[in-house]
């Protein structure tokens, strides 16, 4: 024998283990669903009075609404109403001092070269204008040389010093301001006196 064959010794291979056979699943236990109980007589009357109820306030909503929007409506139809009968009462009040214009430029076209009648007419037409503007409420803001300054009503334009009037006292008007039915339309603008002039006495 060869020292080969000696030296050639099988070594069994190790067996693999077998698996092991899968766990069984435990068996599933049925949810049985538990019974919804009904509701009794008194509980579906209850409902039924919450659900007519709440229809009810719905149908009141719905109408409350219309109302609104009807009254939104009425409310700027009749300012809209208001704000044109005001303006034809003003426009046809206006109406006699145009006429008394025309005539007045008539007259000065048939009589040309006589001025003073021509003033006089205007004279007349300027005092029935401010009449038949203050018969509608307006009126003129007081801003006479001397008057005290008020920023309420007057807007100054511009400062002179003055030996007539005090420092902060109108010392002159350059346009009336006015006012209707005491709310103010427009300021009088005026020049403030600074008082007097340095070195004066």
């Amino acid at each position: 024998m060869s020292q080969n064959e000696n030296n050639d010794t099988t070594v069994p291979t190790p067996l693999s283990p077998e698996p092991a056979p899968p766990a069984a699943a435990p068996e599933s236990t049925p949810v049985t669903a538990a019974p919804v109980p009904l509701p009794s007589d008194a509980e579906l009357k209850e409902l039924r009075d919450k659900a007519a109820k709440a229809d009810e306030n719905w149908d009141k909503f719905l109408r409350a609404t219309a109302d609104l929007e009807n009254y939104r409506k009425r409310a700027i139809r009749e300012r809209e109403e208001y704000v044109r009968a005001a303006t034809e009462r003003v426009v046809a009040a206006l109406l006699p001092v145009l006429d008394n214009f025309e005539r007045a430029l008539e007259a000065f076209e048939q009589h040309k070269g006589d001025t003073t009648a021509l003033l006089d007419g205007i004279k007349q037409i300027q005092v029935q204008f401010r009449r038949t503007l203050e018969e509608s409420g307006l009126q003129e803001v007081i801003a006479h040389a001397g008057h005290a300054f008020d920023p309420n009503l007057h807007e100054a334009v511009g400062q002179i010093e003055s030996d007539d009037h005090p420092e902060g006292a109108v010392a002159r008007q350059l346009q009336r301001g006015y006012k209707l039915a005491n709310r103010l339309l427009r300021p009088a603008r005026v020049v403030v006196s600074k008082g007097k002039a340095a070195g004066g006495k």
